[in-house]
């Protein structure tokens, strides 16, 4: 089942970034993300899961899985 997952910019309410989870482990997340495939970790903060799809920087979107 493919899921899409969303997050909304931190500079821009109306900029929203949609990514597809392909395949899910415990770990890792497959994602698709403009006809491209990427594997991301899973990070738990405060009991919530989240990956950052399109790199880990001070405004990148984080999305919740």
């Amino acid at each position: 089942m493919i899921k899409t997952l969303t997050a909304r910019s931190a500079c821009d309410y109306d900029c929203i970034f949609e990514v597809e989870e392909i395949k899910r482990t415990a770990k890792t997340v497959t994602i698709k993300y403009r006809g491209e495939q990427r594997r991301c970790k899973i990070h738990t903060i405060c009991g919530e899961q989240y990956i950052f799809a399109l790199g880990q920087y001070s405004m990148a979107p984080m999305f919740r899985v």
